[in-house]
């Protein structure tokens, strides 16, 4: 049985109860691809609001998730508050968190444990910066990030991989068709030899970074790269575009 295609939209740091409403209504009403799982991650203020209003087959994902069950944690969201609140899905690793607000890879192992321990699925994010890619160690770099989480996790039936080289995010700059199926088969091979054959063939390996709806057939051709994390083109009627890219 071959990997079901996943696409999922990261709002970031955007949108307006209108705004974001308005979204969900598109999505609810376009004629999306049957084959394709779509997952939304919307600010953490409008998920119960999306939840409530998208249709059931979309599923609503968290940006970030925190590795305690409950406590004194200010600011933060436990993977049993998700559940509960039907938010079936966790980002871990995006860039702008490691970057940004300084999160390591132990850490964000322990979020991804936290989350798959509390019955989500997680879209897992790795990837490079361009300093690192043109030092030829975009393999190291990203398989390291991935390492932290199988020293703590031993399934990965609920993880998507979301590959998304740092320097394509949001830049317009966009991995070639090329680059991305490598690193992807890259990754493929690493978790047959760490994880297990099993995830390897399993695991949905997705890319991200500046996906649109004008590259994204050629990249879905790619026998590796089993979706998408679509940054700001989530926020635009051509999201509908990049979910159909296998039709």
């Amino acid at each position: 049985m071959g990997r079901q295609f996943f696409v999922g939209g990261n709002f970031k740091m955007n949108g307006t109860i209108k705004s974001v409403t308005d979204i969900v209504h598109h999505l609810n009403s376009a004629p999306l691809d049957p084959e394709t799982e779509v997952v939304i991650a919307p600010p953490g203020l409008f998920l119960l609001l999306v939840r409530e209003h998208l249709k059931n087959e979309i599923e609503v994902c968290s940006q970030n998730v925190f590795d305690k069950p409950n406590g004194a944690f200010t600011g933060e969201i436990s993977a049993e508050q998700l559940s509960d609140s039907k938010i079936g899905w966790a980002l871990c690793g995006h860039s702008e968190r490691r970057v940004v607000l300084g999160e390591k890879d132990d850490f964000i192992a322990s979020k991804t444990k936290a989350a798959l321990d509390g019955g989500l699925g997680v879209i897992l994010c790795c990837g490079e910066t361009l300093e690192q890619r043109e030092s030829n160690k975009t393999i190291e770099v990203v398989t390291t990030q991935l390492k932290a989480v199988a020293e703590k996790s031993k399934d990965w039936s609920k993880i998507v991989i979301a590959y998304e080289p740092v320097w394509a995010i949001g830049t317009g700059k966009v991995a070639s068709t090329q680059q991305a199926q490598e690193v992807h088969a890259a990754i493929r091979k690493w978790l047959a030899d760490t994880v297990s054959k099993e995830a390897a063939e399993a695991t949905r390996i997705i890319y991200g970074g500046s996906v649109s709806e004008k590259n994204c057939k050629e990249l879905a051709k790619e026998g590796d790269i089993d979706g998408f994390l679509v940054g700001g083109a989530s926020l635009k009627p051509a999201f509908v575009d990049i979910i159909n890219a296998k039709k």
